[in-house]
Formats: C-alpha cells, structure tokens, sequence
C-alpha cells in the first residue's frame, strides 16, 4: 500500500476549513468568502479527480483514524472514487452558483459555511471504509442539511419540513446503529470489505440476518421511501441551492449504504424481496402523483420520490452496477433541472401555446406496447450475442424502461398523428433500448469486478420478479389511455387525491403536530 494518502480524503478537510472560517463571518457579503467557497469546492473537485487517478494506477487502499471495534475507515476503491467525484463535481456547481443566488442575503455567510460543512460530510460518507464511519456522516449530514433548511426560520413551512426530516432521517441513524452493533456482534469488525469477505465465506449468521433487514430500513427512511417520504416533497422553503444538493445527492444517500453493504443484503433473501416491493411501489406511486403536480419544484421532488423507488428496486434485483449508474445519471440531471428550473418556466411562458395533440385509441396503444417489446426485444438479442447473456432481473429492469417509452410511441401511433411523428417515436423506443443495454453493459465494466453479481433468480424472486414487470405495465398503459378518460367525473376526484398524495403526508403532520408547528413555533 502506498505511503500516499488518497487525495480524495484530503477533500473534506479543506472544505471543513473554508466552512468554519465562513461560519465566523455569517452575514451579508461577508468580503471574499463566496468567493472563497467556490474555490475550495473546485480543489474538492481536483483532490477527488487525483483520487480517483491514484486508484487506476494503485489500485484500492484503506485508511484508519482508530482501530478496533469502533473502527473509523475512509477507503478508496471503485465505489468511493465514483462518488466523491459525483458529489464534488455537484458541491462545486451548487456553490458555484450559490454565489449569485445568495448574494446580498442577511445570513450569508452562514448559508456558505453550512453549505461546504454538509458537503464535507457527504464526501466523508461516500468514501467510508467502515459502519462507523458512515454512522458518523450521516448523523453530520442531518445536523448541517436540519440547518439549511431552516435557513428563512420564520416560515413555519420550514420548519415543520425541517422536523419531519431530522425524525426520519434520525430515525434511519438509530437503525443503522443498530444493525452496526449487530454486524458488530456477528462478525467482530466494523470494516466493510472485512465483512463483505465473511459473508462471501461463510453466510450470514441470525445477527447478521436482522443487520440485514435493519440496513434495509435505514436506506428506505434516508431515501424517503414510501410511507415516510412527505418531508422530501416539503423542503422547497429552503433556497433553490439546498433543493439541488439534496435532490441531487444527499437523498441518494440510502444507495450508498445499500452498495457499500450488498454482500451482507443480498445474502438475506428477505432483504432483497423487501427492496423490490417497497422501491417498486415508491417509484410507481411518485410516478404517478408527479404528473398531478402544477408547480415545477414539486413536480421535480416528486420525480425524486419516484426515482429513489426505481434506485431500491434495482437494489433488491441485486443489480448493483446498475443502481450505482442510476444514482451518477439521477444526481446530474436533478440538479440540473432544479437550478434551471426558474429559466424553465420563463422559456415556457413565453412559448405558444401547442396544437392540439394526437389521443391514442386503445387499438394504437396496443400497438404501441408491442412495437416497444418487439424492439426491446430484438436488441436484447444482438447484446446478448455480441456481449453476453443477461440476467432475468437485467432483462425485467429494461423492459420496466420501455414501457415508459412505449407512452410516447402510442401517440406517434394515433390515427391523427403526423407520419414524421410516428417515425420519430419508433427511433425514441429503439434509441431507449440501445442506450439502457449499452449503458449497462459499461456500467458492468467499470463497477461490476468490485460488487456482488446479480443472483440467480429462486420461485420468490421469479415472482417478483414478473409482479414487478406487470405492475410498471399496468401503469404505463393506464398513464398512455389517461386522455380517453381524463374528463370522467371520476377521474377529478382521483387526481385531487394523487394531486394530495393520498393525504399520507397530512396523516405524518398529525403523529408529530405539525400543524401546531407550523401555526406557533
């Protein structure tokens, strides 16, 4: 091992010393600090680049602060070098423009310092060697991430998301202690790859088996899963730079963990079936309340809610090399879109307004559907000969992909669509099924050594296997005949419920009074 420390571990340290210096000064233009901020989240950014050069001409290496059971560990390996370059790339973008957005702000100086301490502990977290060391970060992250959102403290809107977000996410703080003192228990160490090397060796112990269900329940809560995903739909009080980190990395947190412990989850059958349901069903019901929402910003939370479901069910399919492609593609595009979101509106408001646009009959969304999976088809069949066979959960995760496409290839297929339409959806449908089978397929080169393979498929993961299949199906054709049956006085009352979402978040308010909050704090 190198007597070189990686350069990706040094990140947080001169992010740490920038934040505590701005914390010194919080208010209004506080002399160069903004200034300052942006330069020290762009040497985060080269020290994760150096790091990751480091790990493709040395290989993996570990560092350890303590030793023993309560080991704190940073290590430098495909994972960790993939992320922290994720989350610097995104910290120096957000601080980056932070320094316009925040300009002139009573609290300045403090918003920056708050900032840079929170990417501190995200760097910290995605390049843990150890449960402690995770246990730490995320704990680091709720402290700092709380603070950013009560950034305006006298919007009682604030501050009711804000407590809804410290109880889950504390909550998934105290059931990862748990499974650590578990893991602890089973395995005698801390050390993350120590433990993924015992469970490849000898399975998993009854301990083991229970620290597997209760890291499963502490990804569900940091990547507000459903029924305890309303604070993630609730925090666009904070300012637009806030919304992006979280949306964009923080949220994508509970992967992280599930990645950094797959040996120990996939060895539970029990774990992996519970990710398939719940990520199924969280990403499904995002799907669907998102496209009742009106207002941009909660579109996109609701977009997240949706996307961090698919990120568990890919999870629980054991398709890890995948998961970690969703959360790189995910993070990039959501902060994109929500700090463009402002031009957006601007762009659309000043557009005509569009024709009228082509209803499918439920003969052309059929049509739709099998044109799709015949493409879909076809192409898994060349990939197949020129790469190799696919797994079951592989194939059952792009078909899931298609049938999103197959909305758009049902309107290029209505009777009064254009022909140049009806072309250029076919291309999308095959263009989608080229890009997620070569997408995977590099995504299985540069992660798949260091993670676990997807398993091989018993009469339970068969089953959901094809409930998954059918469910995104049932849904994605609803969602392709919705103008058929949009103007039914049925269909009103339905979409103020999903508009609501089914009011479980108005349930959440009630168990921790966050009415009362919200009306005297």
């Amino acid at each position: 091992m190198s007597s070189i420390p990686p350069m990706g571990f040094l990140a947080p340290l001169v992010l740490l010393a920038v934040a505590a210096l701005a914390l010194r000064h919080p208010g209004r233009r506080p002399r160069a600090l903004p200034r300052l901020a942006e330069i020290a989240a762009l040497a985060a950014l080269a020290l994760a680049g150096l790091g990751l050069a480091q790990l493709l001409v040395a290989g993996p290496a570990q560092r350890a602060l303590f030793d023993g059971p309560v080991l704190l560990a940073l290590r430098l390996d495909g994972l960790g070098a993939t992320m922290a370059l994720l989350v610097a790339f995104i910290g120096w973008i957000v601080t980056r423009y932070s320094r316009s957005y925040l300009d002139g702000e009573a609290r300045e100086g403090a918003f920056h310092g708050l900032m840079l301490a929170t990417l501190a502990a995200v760097l910290v977290l995605v390049q843990a060697g150890s449960l402690a060391t995770l246990i730490l970060a995320f704990v680091a992250i709720g402290a700092a991430l709380r603070r950013l959102l009560l950034f305006y403290p006298d919007r009682p809107e604030a501050r009711r998301a804000a407590t809804k977000f410290a109880l889950v996410w504390h909550a998934g703080d105290a059931a990862l202690l748990a499974a650590a003192a578990l893991c602890l228990a089973a395995f005698g160490t801390a050390d993350l790859a120590a433990m993924g090397a015992a469970v490849a060796a000898g399975g998993l112990p009854p301990a083991a088996q229970a620290a597997a269900a209760l890291l499963v329940l502490a990804a569900a809560l940091k990547t507000a899963a459903f029924p305890l995903h309303g604070w993630l739909t609730e925090v666009m009080e904070a300012p637009t730079p806030v919304s992006a980190l979280l949306h964009a990395g923080i949220v994508n947190a509970g992967g992280v963990l599930l990645l950094r412990t797959a040996e120990l989850v996939q060895a539970s059958p029990g774990a992996m079936a519970a990710l398939v349901m719940l990520g199924g069903f969280t990403a499904l019901f995002g799907a669907v309340v998102m496209l009742t929402q009106s207002a941009i910003k909660t579109a996109l939370a609701w977009s997240t809610v949706a996307q961090m479901g698919f990120l568990l069910l890919q999870c629980g399919l054991g398709l890890w090399a995948l998961a970690l492609l969703h959360i790189v593609a995910h993070s990039l595009y959501k902060a994109h879109a929500f700090l463009a979101s402002g031009g957006a509106i601007r762009a659309v408001a000043g557009m005509r307004r569009p024709g009228p646009v082509a209803v499918p009959s439920p003969g052309a969304v059929a049509r739709s559907f099998g044109l799709a999976l015949v493409l879909y088809g076809a192409v898994a069949a060349v990939f197949t000969v020129v790469a190799g066979p696919k797994s079951p959960q592989a194939l059952a995760l792009g078909a899931m992909l298609i049938f999103g496409v197959a909305y758009l290839v049902a309107q290029g297929l209505a009777d009064t669509a254009p022909a140049a339409l009806t072309r250029r959806t076919g291309l999308a449908a095959l263009g989608a099924a080229l890009a997620y089978f070569t997408f995977q397929q590099a995504a299985h080169w540069v992660w798949g050594p260091a993670l676990p393979p997807a398993p091989a498929p018993g009469p339970l993961e068969w089953a959901l296997i094809a409930l998954a299949v059918l469910s995104f199906g049932v849904v994605a054709v609803a969602q392709a005949l919705f103008p058929l049956w949009a103007h039914h006085p049925a269909t009103a009352g339905l979409r103020v419920h999903l508009a609501n979402g089914l009011y479980l978040n108005a349930l959440l308010d009630r168990l921790i009074g966050g009415f009362r909050l919200a009306k005297h704090d």
